[in-house]
């Protein structure tokens, strides 16, 4: 019995392996991608990075100005961050089954969650770009809404695997429903929410960049100007500055999780 389901198993990792193959030469005749020809091309791209993004001393002097420009993308992605975490709390706690008030409004907070968060945070800012123009704004309200979607969907989950003990025993002793959810669910929740709360400031600062190069705000509009400019040093030096910045404050994060967790 166990060598049939063994052959059954082998079989049908056979069987996805090659579609998985079918799919990956269709997808590559569909868009006229040669393996081949974009491997040859390796060398030839390396050497032009060497020669073009090389960092001189007049390109450092411009690091100020990225500085200033790098930490207002930090602030704006921890204050979109921050302000997304206090209205997703709201909406975690309607949507989860054990804080819900009733019915309608957990479907609502639940809804509101899929909804900002399967609409990717670049087209978030393509939509708000036409509203509030290119600025800050635009910016920090993509991504507000981008990481208000993922935020409550998280937190509803954390509320849920919150242990229902002693829920129950407040509920027991007649406790109202904002005793039950500073007593028992928020500190249960809280180190895992407060891990999730610093997973979307990371993924944020990364998002920035580019929601910056479509707003016209931050490290990311700086990187547009030098990038369409072709003054490719200035690039390498932007380029190098985030990675820097996102890898400090990964460190940082994860450093803070192993004391909260």
């Amino acid at each position: 019995m166990n060598e049939k389901k063994m052959r059954q198993n082998k079989l049908q990792i056979t069987i996805i392996f090659i579609v998985i193959l079918l799919i990956t030469y269709l997808s590559a005749a569909i868009t006229n991608f040669n393996f081949l020809d974009s491997v040859l091309t390796i060398p030839e791209a390396i050497g032009w990075m060497v020669s073009n993004l090389m960092i001189t001393s007049e390109t450092l002097d411009r690091m100020p100005s990225i500085m200033d420009k790098l930490l207002e993308t930090v602030f704006m992605s921890i204050a979109a961050t921050t302000f997304a975490a206090v209205i997703s709390l709201f909406l975690a706690l309607l949507g989860s089954q054990t804080t819900k008030v009733n019915n309608f409004f957990s479907v609502l907070a639940r809804f509101i969650a899929s909804f900002s968060r399967n609409i990717p945070v670049v087209a978030w800012s393509l939509i708000l770009l036409i509203s509030f123009g290119q600025n800050s704004m635009t910016g920090f309200l993509a991504l507000f809404v981008g990481t208000l979607g993922f935020l409550t969907r998280a937190f509803i989950e954390s509320i849920d695997e919150a242990n229902q003990s002693s829920v129950e025993a407040l509920t027991a002793t007649g406790a109202t429903y904002f005793h039950i959810v500073n007593k028992a669910v928020i500190p249960q929740s809280l180190p895992q929410m407060l891990s999730w709360i610093l997973f979307m400031v990371e993924t944020n600062i990364r998002s920035a960049t580019l929601v910056g190069i479509l707003t016209g705000t931050g490290i990311g509009a700086m990187f547009d100007l030098y990038y369409k400019s072709m003054n490719y040093q200035v690039v390498a030096l932007i380029t190098i500055t985030i990675v820097v910045t996102v890898i400090l404050i990964e460190l940082l994060s994860n450093q803070i999780r192993r004391v909260i967790l």
